[in-house]
């Protein structure tokens, strides 16, 4: 029987995967469209990006489910299909595994606006909206939901007790950081601490803390989120850098750091304590297969045995 991820990583860190967003548009989605539609429309490229990052070694998939609320399909006439694009999600992610028992992590993301008084949206709508996605989710067999890209804990509660009531075995709450414009300090858009936050998960019963994207939040900034979570929690910690800063080049967004750059700063996050770590914007295979060596390497270092990129456990 395969380990709780949240039990899993306590005996050994775990490798994430890289980027969709950016891999759906190499793949053809125009900018603006819904990416999350494609897992009905276009399934096989959705299939074919997951699958490269398992041949990468990736050990967790996220779904492509980031805006598979019903709020967020609303505003691309998808709203019809919020289950069937949750379902569908999670079987690609698990078939992008093949024979490999890896973790499916469900997406929830933001839905997109601002609760009352500060927006349009009532505490009912996106409760709503994420209780259906997370049920979504689980129904179909993710192994957690993950709640990502989160800026407010009003909105980041929600999510977990969505994922509490679908029945998730595992959570994860995922914050977006910006680094302040002096350099001296990180915290959310709506000026979240990484400390109040790892405190505010644990207190809500959150398995594992994590944090993604974000301004300015690279290898470097993520190891010193890791460092200030475990300063105030025992939950393991999750990252997802960014692969460098965005440029805009022949009108395309594009992320400077490569795979040879970026991996530089893996072994200070695995030295810190990381227990998942995978990358976000811009990022790709390749930076995971880059990953995924130097994991290998520190498993083996610490006396773990690894074999060919996969963990030598029978819960995995």
């Amino acid at each position: 029987m395969k380990m709780l991820l949240q039990d899993a990583i306590q005996e050994r860190p775990l490798l994430g995967d890289g980027a969709m967003g950016t891999q759906l548009m190499i793949a053809g989605l125009e900018q603006g469209n819904c990416g999350e539609a494609w897992n009905l429309t276009h399934s096989e490229r959705v299939l074919a990006i997951q699958r490269r990052y398992v041949e990468a070694g990736s050990d967790c998939l996220i779904t492509n489910t980031f805006g598979g609320s019903r709020i967020m399909l609303t505003r691309h006439s998808e709203a019809d299909h919020v289950v069937e694009v949750n379902k569908v999600g999670v079987e690609i992610a698990r078939q992008a595994f093949g024979a490999k028992d890896g973790y499916v992590l469900g997406d929830i993301g933001p839905f997109g606006g601002l609760l009352q008084p500060f927006g349009e949206f009532t505490e009912a709508q996106v409760r709503s909206a994420f209780e259906e996605q997370a049920a979504a989710l689980v129904d179909a067999g993710a192994d957690a939901i993950i709640i990502e890209t989160q800026t407010s804990l009003e909105e980041l509660l929600i999510g977990i007790e969505a994922a509490q009531a679908a029945g998730s075995n595992c959570i994860i709450g995922s914050m977006a950081y910006d680094v302040t414009l002096d350099g001296s300090t990180f915290r959310t858009m709506m000026g979240i601490e990484p400390e109040r936050a790892a405190e505010f998960m644990e207190e809500h019963g959150a398995h594992i803390v994590a944090l993604n994207c974000g301004t300015g939040m690279e290898m470097e900034r993520a190891r010193d989120a890791v460092e200030r979570y475990k300063r105030v929690t025992r939950l393991p910690v999750m990252v997802q850098p960014n692969a460098g800063k965005p440029q805009l080049i022949n009108m395309k967004v594009v992320y400077d750091e490569t795979p040879e750059q970026m991996v530089k700063g893996l072994l200070p996050l695995l030295k810190a304590g990381a227990n998942i770590v995978g990358s976000c914007c811009g990022s790709t295979p390749e930076h995971i297969r880059a990953f995924r060596k130097v994991m290998d390497e520190f498993l083996g270092s610490e006396g773990l045995a690894v074999n060919g990129g996969r963990r030598e456990s029978q819960n995995l």
